[in-house]
């Protein structure tokens, strides 16, 4: 499996990527296939501020429904509107083309995130 090692990770099977004081999130290639055929993504929270841990969207698959957690604090600023017509995109390029939302944050980044060797292990890759 690919886990890039510029991302940060999640216990939650979100990945992060930092570009100045925009993160870019989205969920794992594991998360992706744990999940199966995604067929849609909802994310209802452009705008608002989220706190770490909170629920930001869903994605839905073909056989289940499953949260996104926001893996830092800060205020959703983008969803990726080719996600609406194509949610194809998570499962074929989950680190590219299927990322989920930008987001602005501000301060440090939460200490619980996780190098690539840290996710590896965690899910047995």
């Amino acid at each position: 499996m690919n886990f890039p090692k510029e991302l940060k990770y999640t216990k939650d099977h979100e990945w992060v990527k930092i570009e100045n004081n925009i993160a870019v999130i989205g969920i794992t290639e594991f998360a992706q296939r744990e999940l199966g055929d995604i067929v849609y993504v909802e994310v209802e929270t452009v705008g608002e501020t989220i706190a770490s841990g909170e629920v930001f969207g869903t994605v839905e698959a073909v056989k289940t429904v499953s949260d996104l957690f926001m893996p830092l604090e800060g205020e959703i600023i983008e969803f990726n509107e080719e996600l609406e017509s194509s949610p194809e995109l998570v499962n074929e390029s989950p680190y590219e083309s299927g990322w989920m939302i930008k987001v602005k944050f501000s301060g440090d980044l939460p200490s619980d995130l996780l190098s690539f060797e840290e996710y590896s292990e965690l899910v047995g890759a």
